[in-house]
This record gives C-alpha cells, structure tokens and sequence, in this order.
C-alpha cells in the first residue's frame, strides 16, 4: 500500500544539503580525503562555562517536567537584558520576547501566524531555504527577490509592482547574510521600517550572524529603529554564536503583536524548550563574551587561509565584515553544480552550490569556514592546483 505525499511536500525543492552529503559520502567511500566546507556547523566545541551551566541544571528535577512554551522569565528577562546592552533596545520580556527551538523552528512557523492561503511573502535569493518552505506549508505564495552583486546582495524592494505589495504580509531579509555574508548599515533598516509602515508589511529580520564579525564593529538590529517594533520582528539564535548548533534554542524580538501570534502557533505545535537548555543559554549570554570575540578572531584568520587558495585558483571572492562564510563567483560559462562536483572529485572539497540557495546564486560557491586553519590552508592549496 501506497500512501501520495501531501501537495505542500510535493512543492517543496530537494533539500540542498541532503544531496551534498550523498555525494561526498560516496566519494569518501573512494579513500579521498574530503575537506567538507559546506554545511555551515561551528566545529568548535561550545564553551565549558555554558556547558557547566548545563549540567548544573539538569540536575535540578524542577526541570525535568514540561517547559512553557514562551520560555523561561528568567530567559527572556536575560535576552531582554542583552538587547538593552548590544543594542539599547528596550524590550518587555513577558510579550517582546519568545524562545525558540532554535531560529529555524520560528522562521518556519512564524508565516503561519499571519499568512493566509494564497498571501504573497517578500523571499530574499539566493537565501536560507526555510523562508520559502515555511511560506508554502502556510499556502502562501513566495514573490521572490534576487540579491545581485551590484546592489551589495541587498533586496531592491523599492522595484516591487504595487500590486504585488498589496498582497504582501512578510518581508524576510537576513544580516549579516547567508549565503553571500553581506552585510546591512542602520540607514538600510531605517529605510525599510518606513517603507513597511506604509504598506502594512511585516518586516521578519534572521540576525542569526549578528555577533560573528571580522572587524570587532557590531552589527545593528533593526530594532534599535525607533518604531520598527510596531512592524518589526527578529529571529535570534545563540546557535552560531555560541557554537551550539545542537543544543537547539533561540529566540524571537519585537513588536507584541508578532511575539503573541507566533507564541500562539508554538502554544499548539510544541511543548517549549528544556528548561536546563535554557538556563545554560542565559549563561552564554550573561558570561564572558571572549569566547565569541575569540571565534572572530579565528573565522577571520581561516577565511585569509581559505581566500589564498581561491584567488590563486582565479576565483573572485567578495569582502565579507560577518559570518563564517565565503562567497564566491565562478568564471563565466561554469555552472554552480558543476564546480562544486569538479571540487569534490578533483580536490576533495565540499562546497555549497549558490543556485541551491535560490536561481540568483547561479555562478556562485558558497564555503563554509568549519576546518581548522591547518585543513585551510591544505585546501587554499588544492585549489591553487586547480584552474578555472
């Protein structure tokens, strides 16, 4: 007996990285050496204070039952407290702030809080996949927009027909970017804020990069807008941050309207996050931030390791202030897929497509700087041996 998958499903593209993982295990399988660079998965270890704080709470059996939903006070009262320190935000914990299984989760679930059947929702690409997935599983319709080389891989919404706006319920942008690690001055958001006002657009932001910068220079929050909380929300994640992928917890900021629909999603989808999850995430944040300025430190020294080998291999890179990625354009004629396949059966690299991110990232490579600087700099030297 066969059962037809739903037509959302079906609508769906193929996930990117389930594909990337096929074909280097089959090349591993080979006796290769595989230097993987395209999953973007901190391969540091989180740090041991936070870690600590973990196994502290776990022992305490009042965190051993059911979690609210929402969160922790004592966690968003913490978040609340960041934001007043990074940013001089002023946030209300108790209806600003709701925690997260990690960002992807409220990203995914997020549209479907304000988005009906047949709603248009503004997609960045090349972009995280998820925007447009949780677009679909809501039956909203994604109007996508390109991020070119030449606007600084910022979305030319001002272009957008009035009649598509009118339709328009969301407006996704992600600084610092993934996959291109753009990056967006105040002046962008101040511009943006007075664009959805007029047009009645809510402005979803995934700052899920904000603290992995090169340059020590932090980057701003849209809601550091004054007003953008009346149309504004953002998707946080300590996950990158803190080297905690796995541990699974984030959190969403902004406007009480937006905080209270997605609040009312999770409220009948999931059961919260583990209380002693978030009690080691408030340790990250409250405890000694040299750990992250230390990865900084780092992502920069391997993205120079990286960037050797790829400019001797005739590739352009793009200048990055943000993130652990680098993005990369092809010389012309080369398609994506056929430069990361050459990569991986020549060099023994993996590295993301960009047209997996989306048609516009067609010509371009994304790496992920995940390797130690010694693994680097044998990568930068594979390269160098290649010619494009």
């Amino acid at each position: 007996m066969s059962f037809e998958l739903s037509q959302r499903l079906q609508a769906l593209p193929p996930y990117l990285f389930r594909e990337l993982d096929r074909m280097r295990d089959e090349v591993k399988a080979k006796g290769v050496d595989i230097i993987d660079l395209g999953v973007g998965d901190p391969d540091r270890p989180t740090p041991t204070h936070i870690i600590a704080a973990l196994d502290e709470a776990a022992q305490n059996p009042a965190n051993h039952q059911y979690p609210a939903y929402s969160g922790l006070n004592a966690f968003r009262d913490t978040v609340a407290a960041w934001y007043a320190k990074r940013h001089g935000v002023k946030l209300t914990p108790a209806t600003e702030v709701c925690s997260l299984i990690g960002s992807k989760e409220g990203i995914a679930h997020f549209p479907l809080a304000f988005v009906n059947p047949g709603d248009v929702v503004l997609v960045p690409e090349p972009a995280y996949p998820v925007y447009h997935s949780g677009t679909l599983f809501c039956g909203g319709v994604s109007h996508f927009m390109p991020l070119y080389e030449k606007n600084g891989f910022l979305p030319d919404y001002k272009s957008i027909s009035d009649d598509v706006l009118e339709e328009a319920k969301i407006i996704w942008v992600n600084y610092p970017n993934n996959p291109t690690g753009a990056t967006a001055a105040r002046d962008f958001y101040e511009e943006l804020v007075e664009w959805a006002k007029k047009w009645e657009i809510i402005i979803a932001s995934d700052a899920a990069y904000s603290e992995m910068t090169f340059d020590g220079q932090p980057h701003p929050s849209i809601l550091e807008v004054p007003g953008a909380k009346d149309v504004a929300v953002e998707f946080h994640s300590l996950s990158k941050t803190y080297n905690m992928t796995g541990w699974r917890i984030a959190w969403a900021a902004g406007g009480e309207q937006f905080i209270k629909g997605l609040g009312l999603v999770k409220s009948n989808v999931d059961s919260g996050i583990f209380q002693a999850v978030q009690v080691a995430g408030m340790a990250a944040l409250e405890g000694d931030q040299e750990p992250v300025r230390a990865m900084g430190r780092l992502y920069g020294e391997r993205r120079a390791a990286l960037v050797k080998g790829l400019e001797a291999a005739g590739l352009k890179v793009f200048p990055s202030k943000a993130t652990f990625y680098v993005w990369v354009k092809l010389p012309e004629g080369l398609s994506s897929s056929e430069f990361a396949s050459r990569l991986l059966h020549e060099a023994g690299i993996v590295a993301t497509p960009g047209n997996g991110f989306g048609p516009s990232g067609e010509g371009y490579a994304r790496f992920a700087l995940v390797e130690e600087t010694g693994r680097l700099n044998e990568a930068a030297a594979r390269l160098a041996e290649l010619k494009f």
